[in-house]
């Protein structure tokens, strides 16, 4: 698969309660960001330090993103076990996501030079 660290920045991913508002500074966010909400519980991504956190349940920094290239068909089976499955034989633990078009993977920066190696000797390409 075509792969990419999607930028620079680090991420947070928060915990808030299952009926939260959207904080409104999210809406200005202009870089990668997501909200999923369930009747447990509110879980937003975010670049680090651009939402307030003190509302927050939990709170855990130090996230960088994997993105899979390309929009990929609902027919297609077993896209994330390709990636996800060689990095937990290495120990490197995910956050998973995906949007209607794509998958991505949330990596702790301390892993990400590994996992990088990890999906490159699988056959894996990053852009």
């Amino acid at each position: 698969m075509q792969l990419k660290l999607l930028d620079d920045l680090d991420y947070t991913i928060l915990k808030f309660p299952a009926h939260a508002e959207i904080p409104a500074l999210f809406h200005e966010i202009n870089a990668f960001k997501s909200i999923t909400y369930t009747e447990d519980e509110c879980s937003i991504i975010v670049p680090s330090n651009t939402l307030e956190t003190s509302q927050a349940l939990s709170v855990d920094n130090d996230w960088c993103i994997i993105q899979v290239i390309g929009e990929l068909d609902f027919s297609l089976v077993g896209i994330l076990t390709q990636l996800a499955n060689p990095l937990a034989e290495n120990q490197i633990s995910i956050f998973a996501l995906s949007t209607y078009n794509t998958d991505y993977l949330l990596i702790k920066n301390k892993d990400k030079d590994k996992a990088v190696d990890v999906l490159c000797d699988c056959g894996h390409i990053f852009q």
